[in-house]
């Protein structure tokens, strides 16, 4: 990692809001791609996901989703139920940020991949006691949507779709299909 990543990793904890988001949005798009890092931030982004800073939970559950393609070890397959725990913050805004990420997780590979709808279909089914489930439920299927595009593979849609179908408010099944069209 260069000295202007690790520079950005710090502004992105500290300084003022504009060189806060520079500093994310600049560590976002390099890990949109494989990186040789990843180990050298990993241990540390876990232990941000329970920082007592929403923010910061937001920017290490995103930024772990975006290194679950630079992880050959698959540390991720253990370390995703701590990921997934930020997908239900006590701040809303915190926990859909992570959630709108969390699909990047599975075009790590296809076990990966397999990991990540196996906790999207189970809180589809049984969250619907949660606040906002139906936001919730939403982001799920644009992540199985975003799976879909990136693998085109028809069982991905399926599953949507049969979720999709489980929904009784009509309103909301239009919505969500619509993800799909």
């Amino acid at each position: 990692m260069d000295s202007q990543l690790k520079s950005d990793f710090e502004k992105s904890k500290s300084g003022d809001k504009d060189e806060r988001y520079e500093a994310y949005q600049n560590i976002l798009k390099i890990t949109d791609e494989k990186v040789d890092w990843a180990y050298e931030v990993w241990d540390r982004l876990l232990e941000d996901l329970t920082h007592k800073d929403n923010h910061q939970r937001s920017r290490a559950a995103q930024y772990l989703a975006n290194l679950a393609k630079s992880d050959p070890e698959k540390r991720m397959m253990k370390d995703f139920p701590k990921l997934w725990e930020v997908t239900k913050d006590e701040k809303f805004v915190t926990a859909r940020h992570s959630l709108q990420s969390i699909w990047k997780v599975g075009i790590a590979g296809p076990s990966q991949n397999e990991m990540v709808m196996d906790y999207m279909v189970e809180r589809f089914k049984n969250g619907t006691d949660e606040k906002n489930y139906t936001l919730i439920r939403n982001d799920i299927l644009q992540n199985m949507r975003n799976l879909y595009d990136h693998f085109n593979d028809e069982a991905i849609k399926q599953t949507a779709l049969d979720l999709i179908d489980t929904v009784d408010d009509k309103k909301y099944r239009k919505k969500y299909l619509a993800i799909f069209k």
